[in-house]
């Protein structure tokens, strides 16, 4: 068999904030329903319902000095040092997110120039022919950027990508809606990069899906739920509710299809990689995932989450993971030479996509 070409991850890195935001700092707002009408329970019932549908019980906050470009920033410095490659020879920097750099003291959205720049300009790389661009896809705007250095591998116009996601959704978070305490801020980065073999290895099938039709609005901007709030200041909005019914409709059937085409069965699966953004959501999409293989219970462990103490990052969550892993920087999670991962993630759009990776030997 002749060798071909594939997508591998050869470096990887991340910037996780250092403000610590426990529930318990949310005890002092004052929340409020898309009707503008506070709500009746106690704020501490209200913290602890919360914690018990999407498990988190801490996020991280970047301090006010710092925009999303910085920690994109940070953590395509640390890929770079854990890889020793030439930055100058990256081909392209993708950069995922959805927000743009939001000041501490401006909360508005701003893009240019683009992240990708800002990033490719704080490295200092010369290079005119390393392009740059950013991708805003939603919360699977990362994997998404994958998919495309994959595509840019496998037809030869591109040897070394880097893709990162980094978000800060603390400045667009609605201080009087209680989803607001799901959102968290972070980067994360990888590098890719062209590798020959002669059996299938690294990025080995994708997936991607838009439901831009009903469920186009799911998640969308707009004003703070208090009537009373002091200025039009648009905040992300969330329907929770008909998002989670959707998602458990569509997201394993996207997975599932993934591996189908890499004529892989959940069985091949050592771990699965999914965006973080309720833990009960997720657990759900695992049993439903292994339900379509008749499968009644999923391996202990298969599903590492990170959610309990970094929240939703957007874009940032899965590189995150990954990064953590692989460096072993996660308490009896690991990624070994040799595993089947399969990454997968949704978000507004609604857009949601599913990587079917193997690590290298």
């Amino acid at each position: 068999m002749d060798q071909q070409t594939y997508s591998v991850i050869t470096a990887s890195g991340s910037y996780i904030p250092t403000r610590r935001i426990l529930n318990e700092d949310f005890l002092a707002h004052s929340f409020y329903d898309e009707h503008g009408i506070r709500l009746k329970k106690m704020n501490e019932e209200i913290i602890k319902q919360f914690q018990t549908i999407t498990g988190i019980q801490e996020r991280r906050y970047v301090t006010d000095d710092l925009v999303a470009s910085d920690i994109a920033y940070f953590a395509a410095k640390d890929a770079l040092l854990s890889s020793q490659v030439d930055m100058e020879t990256l081909d392209y920097i993708i950069v995922a997110h959805n927000f743009g750099d939001i000041s501490e003291k401006n909360r508005r959205s701003e893009f240019v120039p683009t992240l990708a720049s800002r990033v490719k300009h704080h490295l200092n790389i010369n290079n005119p022919a390393t392009i740059t661009y950013d991708l805003p896809f939603g919360c699977a705007g990362w994997l998404q950027g994958l998919i495309q250095a994959d595509y840019y591998i496998r037809y030869g116009t591109a040897k070394r990508i880097m893709v990162i996601g980094t978000e800060t959704l603390s400045r667009i978070c609605d201080p009087h809606d209680r989803d607001s305490m799901i959102y968290s801020d972070g980067a994360g980065a990888v590098i890719v990069e062209a590798g020959k073999s002669k059996e299938p290895t690294g990025i080995l099938s994708h997936n991607v899906r838009s439901y831009a039709g009903d469920l186009a609005y799911l998640l969308r901007m707009d004003r703070s739920y208090n009537p009373n709030f002091e200025n039009d200041t648009l905040f992300l909005k969330m329907n929770g509710r008909k998002l989670y019914e959707n998602v458990l409709k569509t997201v394993p059937e996207v997975i599932k299809e993934c591996l189908d085409k890499a004529k892989l069965s959940i069985r091949d699966i050592d771990k699965v990689l999914i965006h973080q953004a309720n833990e009960k959501m997720d657990e759900a999409i695992l049993r439903d995932l292994f339900e379509l293989y008749g499968i009644k219970e999923s391996p202990k462990g298969i599903m590492p989450m990170t959610i309990s103490w970094l929240g939703n990052s957007s874009v940032a969550t899965l590189p995150t993971l990954y990064d953590l892993m692989f460096k072993g920087r996660f308490e009896h999670q690991t990624l070994r030479k040799g595993s089947t991962i399969v990454f997968a993630s949704v978000g507004a759009g609604v857009n949601m996509n599913a990587v079917a990776y193997k690590i290298p030997e």
